[in-house]
C-alpha cells in the first residue's frame, strides 16, 4: 500500500519519549472483539477519500492532546477497514504516548504484519518491544526496519541499546559504530558507542569516543567525570590526574577530588593523593571511598616513618573508623585495622 505521507510522519514522532527502558505499562488495551482476525486479510486495502480525511482529523486529536478522541476515531476507522495501516501506526503512537505499552505492541505489530515494508510500522514495533524489555524481539524488529533503511540513526540506536542490555555488547559495536557514523556530531551517540566499547572490554576505544565528545561539546562537568573514570579504569593515570585537575576546577566534588586522589596515588605522589583526598571529605565528610584514601596515605605515611609519626596513625584510624560507620560491609577496611596497631 502506498503511504499517506501526512499522516505516516506521526508514527514515529509521537514514540519518542518512551525509547528508554523506563516505560511502564499503566493500561489495559482495549481492541474491539467486533474485529475480524487479521488472519483473514492477505493484502491491505488503499483508504477511501474519506478515511484520509478522517486520519488527518485523529492527528489533529493527537497534536492537541486529545488522545481518547483520537482512539475513538482510530478505532472507527479500523472497524470500516481493518487493513488501515495508518490507523494501526496512529493507535500505537497514541498508546506509547500514553504508557499503554501492552495496547502500542499490539497495534504496531498488526501494521508490521499487513504492510511488512513499513519502516514506521517496524521501527515503532521495536521501539515498543524495547520498552517492554522484549530485547530479542526487539533487536528483530529494528533489523527488519534497517533492511527497509538501513541509514536510520533511531533504529541503529535501538538495536544496539537492546543487544547492550541483553549482554551483547560486542554484537552492538555494529549498530552503535553506525549510529555514530551516521550522526559524528552527536554527543550523545558517542558516548553510547563509548558506553557499549567498555562493556565489550575495549577501554581504549571507549576513551578515543569520550575524547572526541568533550572536543565536540562545551566542556561538560558530567562528560569530563566520566572521561577521568575511563582513564583510571583504563590504568591511565597521568591522564586521570590531569583531567582530574581540570575537573575539581570547573565542577568541585566528592567524587572529582576522590578520582583525583586516586590518580595521584597511582602515580607516587602521596602528598597531592591527600589533599585532593582530603578535599573530598571535606565537601562530604561522609564520602567512605575518599575517607579510605585518608586513611591509606596517612597509614603509609607512618609506616614510612617506622611507625613513629603518631599525628598520621590516629588520622588513618579516625577516617577508617569514620568510613566503617558509613558503610559498614568493608571487609578489606576491618582487615587493616586488624593486621596494623593504629
Amino acid at each position: 500500500m502506498k503511504a499517506i505521507p501526512s499522516i505516516r510522519i506521526i508514527a514515529l514522532s509521537l514514540v519518542g519519549p518512551c525509547l528508554t527502558a523506563g516505560c511502564v505499562n499503566t493500561d489495559t488495551a482495549v481492541v474491539r472483539t467486533s474485529r475480524p482476525a487479521m488472519t483473514a486479510f492477505s493484502r491491505t486495502t488503499e483508504p477511501t477519500e474519506s478515511q484520509v480525511q478522517d486520519l488527518v482529523v485523529a492527528e489533529r486529536f493527537v497534536e492537541a492532546g486529545q488522545y481518547q478522541e483520537a482512539i475513538r476515531l482510530y478505532e472507527e476507522l479500523l472497524a470500516q477497514n481493518p487493513t488501515l495501516v495508518d490507523a494501526y501506526l496512529g493507535l500505537g503512537s497514541v498508546y506509547q504516548r500514553t504508557d499503554n505499552l501492552a495496547a502500542a505492541e499490539v497495534n504496531f505489530a498488526r501494521a508490521a504484519r499487513l504492510e511488512p515494508d513499513s519502516f514506521d510500522a517496524q521501527a515503532g514495533h521495536g521501539m515498543v518491544l524495547q520498552s517492554l524489555k522484549r530485547y530479542p524481539e526487539a533487536v528483530a524488529a529494528y533489523q527488519r526496519a534497517l533492511l527497509i533503511d538501513s541509514t536510520s540513526l533511531q533504529a541503529n540506536l535501538g538495536a544496539a541499546k537492546s543487544l547492550v542490555e541483553m549482554r551483547r555488547p560486542k554484537a552492538a559495536l555494529r549498530f552503535a559504530r553506525e549510529a555514530v557514523r551516521l550522526a559524528p556530531e552527536d554527543v550523545t551517540v558517542r558516548i553510547d558507542l563509548a558506553d557499549t566499547l567498555q562493556r565489550a572490554d575495549l577501554p581504549d576505544e571507549a576513551i578515543d569516543e569520550l575524547e572526541v565528545a568533550v572536543e565536540l561539546d562545551e566542556i561538560d562537568d558530567a562528560l569530563l567525570l566520566r572521561l577521568v573514570g575511563a582513564y583510571i579504569e583504563a590504568g591511565r593515570w597521568q591522564e586521570a590526574a590531569n583531567a582530574g585537575e581540570t575537573l575539581v576546577e570547573i565542577a568541585p566534588s566528592p567524587v572529582a577530588y576522590e578520582h583525583l586522589g586516586r590518580a595521584f596515588f597511582r602515580l607516587g605522589d602521596s602528598e597531592s593523593s591527600m589533599q585532593a583526598y582530603r578535599e573530598a571529605v571535606e565537601l562530604d565528610p561522609d564520602h567512605w571511598p575518599s575517607l579510605n584514601g585518608v586513611g591509606v596515605n596517612a597509614l603509609n605515611a607512618w609506616l614510612r616513618s617506622d611507625r613513629s609519626d603518631v599525628e598520621m596513625a590516629l588520622e588513618a584510624r579516625s577516617a577508617f573508623y569514620s568510613s566503617l560507620r558509613v558503610n559498614p560491609d568493608q571487609p578489606k577496611v576491618v582487615e587493616i585495622l586488624t593486621k596494623y596497631p593504629i
